[in-house]
Formats: structure tokens, sequence, C-alpha cells
């Protein structure tokens, strides 16, 4: 299959430029590769998150736009922290955003691959069996600016490391007790080059392979051997994989799998493609946002804590969460065509990401009305039988949206913040005694305020001016304000969940002040209000967005959403409300 973006709704683009295409560039104008290919190698550890999008968007772009492909590849390496229910969500995520894999490929295809690339590395002399302690291993480690020890297991022969690492896989030792290392430099300036494990010892089962291994790679040696033997032209990843990087070639070429077919027999025999190319790892910036934290284990324990609703919480970061929360993959793609690529590390303003879904969902999303807040509001000179439909248009820029039906009585309800009975200067809607337009019906006065024991409102009651209907000529007299409304015997009682950003600072991450990222969360990040909604809106299929007149963009639930019990999750204001407090 094609690695192009699937969704019909992706726009034209330019040409991109930014560095890692000028590499791609160059390397197809020399002749380096016939073809590119790319992956994208989520760990199936937890769920995807905004970080990820910028980097799907990348890896399968750039695969389509030079006339290549990309690969999912699960680096299932981990299996103590693994599950399935991560592998179908990440699936999910990706064709969501709109991309289609070419090849479905896990790390587990290739564990034979990598044992038998071990058991090169250790004839060749370049690893060895070590029973140090982990705790001893980092005691031998060194520090920055102090080289390493060598391990006194570095110097063991060939043929007793290989008897090791065949008992090691055969289950003979206990967890911890030997590791098989790379030999490379212990006094490296890079930490990463000073004799790195390739494999432990983990008795734990495996999704995919069961019990069939009681050790398993590390995360460098098998990401680096994956890329190779799936023929990745150019292996794309953010900057803390830098430092990692000469870990990454000196696996590649140490191994060289394109000289040593007899190390792919396992995945001949199962009738899987390898290239055994020589990839080239390029790093980019991460994707770090304000108001946010983005590190899985972070996200993990919120979910684990109880503090959110679970990974597809719609004031999450992941993708099942803003999905819920109603973003959509176009303001997602675009999101990551506004950030770019660069090797420079940044913060950005969530202001950015808000900005792309307005900007989105301003042309695809209809126009409903509703009321979060109701206050109810009579009108005294219309029957109480009085039923009467007005005609709306779906969307005030584009005609091919069409129109509707909306009903219209003498009860309704108004948005309680719409009316003041001591109104702050410059107030430009409902008063005792004033008047304002009523969307698409008419003008109103509001006459009369009526108030339960307690003296709080409970109901509005006023006249409207039956000569500034739509299309009279009354309809033009000027007014303050104009509000909106939905008819009380009409309307559909709906559940809105009013979402605001998941923590209060800009930087949860930042412990300076001795408090952790748990400690700034906003407690206003979630509010509930029964309000009402116009019964086209109440009859609308789970996941689709609208612009509630005046009060914001609005996704029906992709869960709970019912049209006899409707509940809509607000995605984004209608202008940045965190700038207007600043």
């Amino acid at each position: 299959m094609s690695a192009t973006p699937a969704a019909p709704d992706a726009p034209a683009t330019p040409e991109k430029s930014d560095f890692i295409r000028q590499i791609v560039r160059e390397d197809l104008a020399r002749g380096k590769h016939a073809a590119i290919k790319t992956r994208f190698p989520p760990e199936p550890n937890g769920y995807l998150h905004i970080g990820h999008a910028k980097a799907i968007c990348l890896d399968f772009g750039i695969a389509a736009e030079f006339g290549g492909v990309c690969n999912l590849r699960l680096d299932d390496t981990n299996p103590a922290k693994e599950d399935p229910e991560y592998v179908r969500a990440i699936q999910e995520d990706v064709r969501w955003l709109g991309f289609e894999w070419h090849d479905l490929r896990h790390a587990s295809d290739y564990f034979e691959v990598f044992y038998l690339a071990a058991e090169k590395l250790i004839r060749q002399g370049d690893a060895f069996v070590c029973d140090l302690t982990a705790e001893q291993v980092r005691e031998y480690r060194g520090t920055l600016t102090e080289p390493g020890r060598p391990s006194p297991f570095r110097d063991r022969g060939v043929d007793e490391n290989l008897d090791l690492f065949s008992r090691m896989r055969a289950g003979e030792f206990a967890d911890g007790s030997h590791t098989l290392r790379a030999k490379i430099d212990m006094a490296s300036g890079n930490i990463n080059l000073r004799d790195p494990a390739l494999y432990r010892i983990k008795k734990v089962a495996h999704q995919n392979t069961g019990d069939a291994w009681p050790i398993y790679p590390m995360y460098d040696y098998a990401h680096s051997l994956s890329d190779a033997i799936e023929g990745i032209t150019h292996s794309l990843c953010t900057l803390e994989f830098e430092d990692h990087r000469p870990l990454y070639d000196w696996c590649v070429d140490r191994v060289d799998l394109a000289n040593s077919p007899e190390l792919l027999e396992p995945l001949t025999s199962k009738g899987l493609p390898s290239e055994a190319a020589k990839p080239r790892q390029i790093e980019f910036s991460r994707a770090n946002l304000t108001y946010l934290v983005m590190s899985k284990r972070k996200l993990m324990a919120l979910v684990q804590a109880g503090l959110v609703d679970g990974w597809d919480d719609p004031r999450m970061p992941t993708l099942q969460g803003i999905r819920r929360r109603g973003y959509t993959p176009a303001s997602l793609r675009l999101f990551a065509d506004r950030l770019g690529v660069s090797k420079q590390n940044s913060l950005i303003d969530y202001a950015v990401l808000e900005g792309c879904l307005r900007e989105d969902l301003d042309a695809r999303a209809p126009r409903r009305m509703a009321v979060v807040e109701p206050l109810k509001f009579t009108l005294t000179n219309l029957p109480d039988d009085h039923v009467e439909t007005l005609t709306f248009s779906n969307h005030p820029k584009d005609e091919a949206f069409g129109s509707r039906e909306v009903p219209f009585s003498n009860a309704l309800w108004i948005e309680r913040e719409d009316f003041a009975e001591v109104p702050p200067k410059g107030w430009k809607r409902l008063v005792p005694g004033g008047e304002v337009r009523l969307r698409g019906a008419g003008i109103v006065r509001c006459d009369e305020v009526i108030k339960d024991d307690a003296g709080d409102i409970v109901e509005l009651r006023g006249t409207l001016d039956p000569e500034s209907r739509p299309g009279m000529e009354g309809a033009n007299r000027k007014v303050k304000g104009t509000i909106h409304w939905v008819s009380a015997r009409h309307a559909v009682e709906a559940e809105i969940r009013l979402y605001d950003r998941l923590f209060s600072v800009p930087d949860p991450d930042d412990d300076s002040d001795g408090k952790t990222y748990q400690d700034h969360l906003n407690p206003d990040s979630r509010r509930t209000a029964i309000g009402y909604v116009e019964p086209s809106a109440a009859d609308a299929a789970p996941e689709t967005a609208f612009q509630f007149e005046r009060m914001g963009y609005f996704v029906a639930d992709r869960r709970d959403h019912r049209s006899d019990a409707p509940v809509f999750n607000r995605a984004v204001t209608l202008r940045d409300t965190w700038a207007a407090k600043a």
C-alpha cells in the first residue's frame, strides 16, 4: 500500500523545504537510493500523543512526497510494559491521522535475527557476557568527566561467551544475573558507547512470542537492526537520540547484514522480506507544548492515580484524548506543517495548536445554537401555543452547507450570562427595560425579572417587536447586541462538558519551585453543565463537530453521545481566552 495520506480533506500544499527534505533530495539526486523508505516505530507501552503526531506526519509525509513507502513498526522489546491495547490504539491513531502503512512490522518479528547477529558479534570479539549487577555496571561506567572502567569479564574468550549466551537463551540464569554487552570504548566521551548492554535476561511472556524468549534485546540494538533489515533509507527520530547515533551506526556496521545473508535466514523461512540496507539516522526537534506534559511515564501516572478519566480523557494530550476532545486530523496535520522541522528544541505555545483547530473547524463545522447555562425568557405578547419555523444557514461563509429549519416559540432558553440586572460599563446585551436582537427572530425587550425566594433570577419576561421580524423593514432597526437562543418547547437537554487546559502553568515539567507537575493540575480543566441544544444538533452522529454560535466549537462525544441523551465536548473557544487572562 502507498504511504500517501488517505484523508480526502488534506489540502494541496507547496513543496516543503527543511534540512531533512534537503538531505533526501540530495541522496536521490546522486543515486544513493533507488527509492525512499521510512518507518514510524513507536514502542507499544502507552498511547500516542501530540508529539507523535508530528513524527507520524514527517515519517509518512516524506515517504509520500518522494514516491516512497513508510512502515509502521512496533518496537516491542520490553514486554513487561507493553500491551495489545496500545498496539490497537497506535494503529487506529495512525489511520485516523490520514495515513496508511506499507508493511506492519514488529521488532519481535526479528528476534531470531537479533540473536544470530549477537552471536556474530561475540565471534568477532565485539560482544561479551558480563556478570556485573546493574548497580555495579553503573559504578564501572564512570561519569561525564571521568572514563569508565572495563568489566572484569570483558576479556572472556569467544567460546565461553558463546556458551554463556546460549545458556542465557535457554533460560538457565536468573533475571539480572548476566547481560550481553557490546565491547566498544569505556573511555569514550559518549557514555552510550561505554560497552552498552545488547541483551538482558527478562523472563516475561511476550504478547507475540509467548514464553519463547527469556532474553530480550535492548532498544538501541533492536531498533538499528530493525531499520537495516527493513531497508529503511532515512531513520527519522527526535533529538534525544542524537547521542545514540554512534551506537546505532556501530550496530549496523558491525553486524553488516548486507554481507551476512545467513543471518536473515529466519526471515526467509517465514516469508518476511528483508532488504539489508544501511539506514541513515537523522534527528529533529520534538513538539513540546505549553500547559502539557508529553512524557508517557507522567501520563501513565495521571491515569493510574485517577487524576484523569483514562488515556482518552479529552484533557489528555494523547491522540485518543484530543480526538475525543474534538480535534481533527486536518488540524493536527496543519499543526505539524506550522511547526516545521528543525534541530532546535523549543516550547510551543498551546495557542498555536488551538489556532490550527479553529482554522480547520471555521471552514468545516456547521453552525448550531445551544445554551450552556440556560435562563428562561418568555415572550408574553405571543400566545402559549405559538410555534413557527425559522430558516437558518448552516454556514455563513459557505452556501454549500445548505440550511436548516429551527423551531421558535414564545418560551425560550437564553444564555444566563447574556442578561445583567446591573450591567457593567460597555454592556451590549440584555438588561431590564433594554432591547437586544434575537438571532434570526427579531428584536426583544425585557420587561420583567422573576426571582425565587432566595433572590435568584429564574425567568425573564418580555415582548417581541412584531415589526422587527426577518424581512420586515423594522428588522434593520439598530440595537446594541445580538444573542442566541433555543426554543424551550423543542430544545433537547444535553450534557455539555467544558474542557480547558490540563495544567495551570505554562511549563508543568519545571520543578524548580519544589512542586511536581501534578501540583499544577488545573482545577478548572473540566466543568460540566446541563444545557439545551436545538434538535438538529442532538440528532448528530458521534464525533460530529459544530460551532455553537457565540460559544465555541463543540463535538458530539464519541463514547457517550446519543440522540436521546446528547453529550457535547467543547473542543476550543472562539478566541484565545488564556491570552485575555494574561
